[in-house]
């Protein structure tokens, strides 16, 4: 597989491999995605046995430069999501 794989590109993944539509195979989709945003957003993790581990942390606000008028701002506070691969699939990408 080359390229990105989107969204519906797993939705016809999945609807090549098993024998249902692909609107509910759309909607299981979308549901998974919901769960893990909500994991998120809650619990500030997400993992994922063996794949790997989304977390969610704060950073402070800080100085910046603004690169067209070269005025110094200062940026805001944020949310930051990071994925952290897992040991098992880092020696399979890195054998």
């Amino acid at each position: 597989m080359s390229g990105t794989l989107t969204k519906a590109g797993i939705v016809d993944s999945i609807y090549e491999k098993t024998d249902r539509n692909r609107s509910e195979i759309k909607d299981m989709v979308e549901t998974i995605l919901d769960l893990m945003k909500q994991a998120i957003k809650k619990d500030h993790s997400l993992l994922f046995s063996g794949f790997g581990k989304f977390e969610a942390y704060d950073k402070k606000s800080r100085k910046g430069r603004n690169p067209q008028t070269n005025e110094s701002i200062t940026l805001p506070p944020r949310k930051v999501v990071v994925f952290r691969l897992s040991r098992k699939l880092r020696t399979e990408l890195n054998p």
